[in-house]
């Protein structure tokens, strides 16, 4: 005959009950960091003023200090909206016009969640089409007043 004690089933109950609680705490402590993962990954920006102030707006020499970017009208809606996410070098080496930008815009807000910019964007296109224009250059400069000699054998 099989004799059970009493407070061995009240004990292990009592285990089970624990490690349940214990599962659903961890399960509870994975889903509040996924969100909040999620969350801050897609908190964005949405309407950023035209006069925002961005730290270091020093100018030196018609180029602003802290991106290398030419002073000019619409310099800092660039800063604020463009270096947020890339490097104003990138910004720099893409020199196209103005339907080329736009349409890289919107390349940006359909694949790398660029926030809308609204009436900005104007403003920043035309800033990029003024100060960083097309320009059509090889690789370098063709070699000019070159003394050229024989090679020996």
């Amino acid at each position: 005959m099989e004799h059970r004690n009493k407070n061995n089933d009240v004990v292990s109950m009592n285990k089970k009950k624990r490690s349940g609680f214990i599962v659903v705490i961890g399960i509870l402590i994975l889903f509040i960091g996924g969100l909040f993962l999620y969350v801050h990954a897609n908190n964005k920006p949405r309407n950023i003023p035209n006069d925002t102030v961005v730290a270091s707006n020093e100018i030196e020499n018609g180029i602003h200090v802290r991106t290398g970017l030419k002073e000019g009208e619409g310099l800092m809606v660039v800063v604020a909206h463009c270096t947020a996410c890339h490097s104003a070098q990138l910004i720099i080496q893409n020199r196209m016009n103005k339907e080329r930008w736009n349409a890289t815009i919107r390349w940006m807000q359909e694949t790398q969640n660029l926030w809308p910019l609204g009436a900005q964007q104007e403003v920043i296109v035309d800033y990029l089409v003024k100060n960083y224009p097309v320009y059509k250059k090889g690789r370098r400069e063709n070699l000019q007043d070159i003394e050229w000699y024989k090679l020996s054998e």
